[in-house]
């Protein structure tokens, strides 16, 4: 079915809405509102709006603090940990990558770990947001529900275990990683599902290692690590990093949060931030970086093969042309939000005729 067209303007404003009608304080709902729309901005849409009514549910089976205190509990001059008090990741994480910034000023690098956080949308918003300020931030996520054994296993004890990457460039768009250590990340499972289309042959397999195409029989099998076994063995040490380091969940202590909206995820982050300006000119930096892009773009391609692409300028592109032109939701996710609408008493989603 033809995706509605809607604004990122009106995106935000419903799902700021639907947040402050369930009582999160005008502020946290509009920053959480405005990291939502920017995952559909920039083509993320396993992780945008999508998860709206996931959230709302969490929210009103108390399984989300509307008012938490977020706070630090440990600290040195270059790192933190930081207790979300189990409130909206968005906010968790948006704060310790502000610490992590402050911290990197002083000490040239910081690492910043959550505790009690949420699933907090894509990593690379959280790892691009230190670009900005000449810096490069490397993000890690334990992810909100395990669907990967160990290589060779059936029990699901590690999740997709995101990391993202975000290098500053001069002239040229950023360079922005962000993977699952899955092959595809489970909110692609989501998305489609919602747009009733079949997962491609290498995403999932079967409990008899059969592959698993049809997202609506997710929970019949699970998520395949990319590159065997070296993709369980970087979901591991991810999930090290981000969670057991800084007192979070791991392992068989992960709460999946699709199934389950009341107990606490203790979901764990961390975020790594460089100062440039410790290692040398950041300006020098930066345009190293173009030309090393301009270097692999211009590179020879196989037949057949248009272009090279660096990470982040797909997204980067989406994002220009979304602003433009609007972002497109599916027919089952905006079928979704109007019924959502209607639960809460909000003005529904408009879709918007672009010239």
């Amino acid at each position: 079915m033809t995706p509605s067209i809607v604004t990122a303007e009106a995106l935000q404003q419903f799902i700021q809405s639907a947040f402050v009608q369930q009582g999160l304080p005008d502020a946290d709902a509009a920053q959480v509102a405005r990291l939502m729309t920017e995952a559909d901005l920039q083509g993320s849409d396993g992780h945008g709006v999508i998860r709206l009514p996931q959230y709302i549910k969490r929210i009103q089976a108390g399984g989300i603090n509307k008012h938490p205190n977020i706070r630090m509990v440990e600290e040195r001059p270059g790192m933190a940990v930081l207790d979300g008090d189990n409130g909206m990741g968005h906010l968790v994480v948006s704060r310790a990558v502000d610490i992590a910034i402050e911290k990197a000023r002083t000490c040239g690098v910081a690492w910043v770990s959550t505790r009690y956080s949420n699933h907090a949308g894509p990593a690379s918003l959280y790892a691009r947001r230190p670009l900005q300020h000449d810096m490069l931030g490397l993000y890690f996520a334990v992810g909100n529900a395990n669907h990967l054994p160990p290589w060779g296993g059936t029990d699901m004890l590690l999740s997709t275990n995101p990391i993202a990457a975000g290098i500053p460039t001069d002239e040229e768009p950023p360079v922005v990683l962000d993977m699952a250590t899955t092959v595809a990340a489970y909110g692609k499972v989501k998305a489609k599902a919602k747009r009733g289309e079949p997962m491609p042959e290498g995403w999932m397999i079967d409990r008899e290692g059969k592959p698993l195409l049809d997202p609506h029989r997710a929970n019949e099998g699970f998520l395949l690590p990319i590159g065997a076994h070296k993709g369980y063995g970087l979901a591991l040490i991810v999930g090290l990093l981000a969670g057991t380091l800084g007192g979070a969940a791991m392992g068989k202590d992960v709460i999946d949060f699709n199934a389950d909206f009341k107990t606490v995820t203790n979901t764990g982050q961390a975020i790594l931030v460089i100062d440039l300006s410790a290692f040398g000119d950041p300006q020098v930096f930066k345009q190293n970086v173009d030309t090393l892009v301009r270097d692999i773009r211009d590179s020879a391609r196989l037949p057949g093969v248009e272009r090279i692409w660096l990470p982040g300028e797909q997204s980067h592109e989406k994002r220009a042309r979304y602003r433009e032109d609007g972002i497109p939701i599916s027919a089952g996710v905006m079928g979704e939000l109007h019924t959502l609408a209607a639960q809460l008493d909000i003005p529904a989603l408009k879709e918007t005729a672009f010239a």
